[in-house]
């Protein structure tokens, strides 16, 4: 592929997106910069203050528990409040309780922190989805999430670069950094970013579409059948996704590498996707969102599986290019695929139940992948991942088929039948059963 032929796709990657979406695109990449805490929070309690890793990986994980409360909530004040107050009040609280951390130094105090860091974190995403969703026309809406989700890893490769060189200015300076890097963020959001919450619908409505309108909370959201399917297979993929965090430094040191040696590989992961993001961009560009859950999800286990039959760093390097390249495929698309299933009035809802799976995941993998690898051993977790990816490809393939037909593509979506001359316009299937969602108008 000529130099030529990789600018002109870059071109066509970034192009035709509304300035909101790069104002947003560029709040992203200003706030993962400045995240250092759970960069070396670890280090810092441990290291710094003296506490146990024992303690250390309890307050990690409490940063995880946080984010299961904080996703629903941020979809609950997406939608109540709009997404722009939502994205700002969500920033200036992480960036409270990031400056918080370079000062309080009880245990007690560093968990509620960290707790209260995490559920703001994660409320945070499902403004910033249903921004995305609100701005962007339906058929750029993946390539919107994919670039949004480029920045975010861009920004974090630069904030670890960043941070370990700044680590000699101490700790807390790098948790002051972080304060004023979200704090920034919350004031691009402030200047530059419209708010983009569908105003309500003007003019007659049926009883049924009204009462849909008010009455939507999480159950009603957990009622939508083909959208409840798509959250339960996200949670299975990030469970594997998870797994290799805790289970793949295990897997290395029992087999005799150094943490330098983990340190190596894992760093694969972020330059993969920051090197590649855009071409894989190109690849699945107009493609069946099916089609990209189902590789997606066989990349995880296959990745992931993978790791029992690695032995050195090498081989341990390819398979994380492996699940990397699936995290690529599958992150955006699932964006997308819940904008899809999503009413507008509510965007934010469905994307805090959706951020709640993630959030579960990120607390309970970790805690699982920790006691197999103790118990029965690595290739048992290594194992049970390629089973759980396969499982999960399979339920997107028979499971969501109709719900997200042709996303992306809507002229493969037509109602067929016989077409009369002159032809009518096009009858276009908005995806899923409208008997199995409650609130889908």
């Amino acid at each position: 592929m000529s130099i030529s032929t990789l600018r002109r796709s870059a071109r066509e990657t970034v192009s035709g997106l509304p300035p909101g979406f790069w104002w947003l695109w560029l709040s992203t990449l200003v706030n993962r910069t400045g995240a250092f805490v759970l960069t070396f929070l670890s280090l810092y309690l441990t290291l710094e203050l003296g506490h146990s890793a024992w303690f250390a990986g309890l307050v990690v994980a409490l940063h995880g528990l946080g984010g299961v409360a904080g996703s629903p909530l941020g979809g609950v004040l997406t939608d109540r409040w709009g997404r722009r107050p939502t994205m700002i009040t969500m920033h200036l609280a992480a960036a409270a309780c990031a400056g918080a951390l370079a000062f309080v130094t009880s245990a007690w105090g560093i968990a509620t922190a960290v707790l209260l860091m995490g559920a703001a974190m994660q409320a945070v995403r499902p403004p910033i989805n249903a921004t995305i969703a609100d701005m962007v026309p339906a058929h750029d809406v993946r390539r919107a999430y994919s670039l949004n989700y480029w920045a975010l890893n861009l920004g974090f490769a630069i904030a670890s670069l960043g941070g370990g060189a700044a680590a000699f200015l101490g700790y807390r300076t790098l948790f002051l950094v972080d304060a004023v890097a979200t704090v920034l963020c919350a004031v691009i959001v402030f200047l530059r970013l419209p708010e983009t919450r569908p105003a309500p619908r003007s003019g007659p409505q049926t009883p049924t579409e009204s009462a849909a309108e008010e009455k939507v909370s999480t159950l009603t959201v957990l009622r939508d059948a083909p959208f409840r399917t798509l959250v339960l297979l996200n949670l299975l993929v990030c469970l594997v996704f998870t797994a290799p965090w805790i289970g793949l430094p295990l897997t290395m040191a029992d087999q005799g590498l150094s943490a330098s040696s983990y340190g190596a590989v894992i760093a694969v992961n972020g330059v993969v996707i920051v090197g590649f993001q855009l071409l894989v961009n190109k690849f699945t560009d107009k493609r069946s969102p099916v089609l990209l859950l189902v590789l997606s999800s066989l990349l995880f286990g296959l990745g992931t599986g993978a790791t029992a039959l690695a032995g050195s760093s090498v081989a341990f390097a390819a398979t994380v290019v492996v699940w990397t390249v699936g995290e690529m495929i599958h992150v955006p698309t699932n964006a997308a695929a819940t904008a899809r299933l999503a009413p507008e009035h509510a965007r934010g809802r469905y994307q805090g139940v959706m951020g709640m799976s993630w959030a579960v995941a990120g607390f309970v993998a970790p805690i699982l992948a920790g006691a197999i690898v103790d118990g029965p051993g690595p290739d048992v977790l290594w194992a049970a991942t390629a089973a759980i990816g396969v499982l999960a490809a399979a339920g997107y393939a028979t499971r969501l088929r109709k719900a997200l037909a042709e996303d992306g593509d809507e002229d493969k979506a037509v109602v067929p039948g016989p077409v009369p001359s002159p032809a009518p316009a096009p009858v276009v299937v908005k995806g899923g059963d409208a008997e199995d969602s409650p609130v889908r108008t």
